[in-house]
């Protein structure tokens, strides 16, 4: 088949692997009182409610009552 001789335009792409950057991003800010205030409030409040559901949850979930303890209402009762 026939082969062009001129270069190919994206040669480039090629050789991305080789490449380097020589420009650093910039630095991150650092984060004011405010903010990291704010960021640990936010993460305290998360977790406390995560923990205060679990603390009102694990008496509903138990299995202390006898199986054949059922709770019955009067309009069930019959009379």
């Amino acid at each position: 088949m026939f082969r062009r001789r001129e270069p190919v335009p994206f040669a480039f792409v090629a050789e991305a692997d080789k490449f380097r950057s020589n420009v650093t991003p910039p630095a991150r800010e650092r984060l004011t009182f405010g903010q990291f205030a704010g960021r640990a409030l936010v993460g305290l409040t998360v977790v406390g409610g995560l923990v205060a559901s679990l603390m009102f949850g694990m008496p509903a979930l138990s299995q202390d009552q006898a199986p054949g303890h059922t709770q019955t209402s009067e309009a069930s009762d019959g009379r």
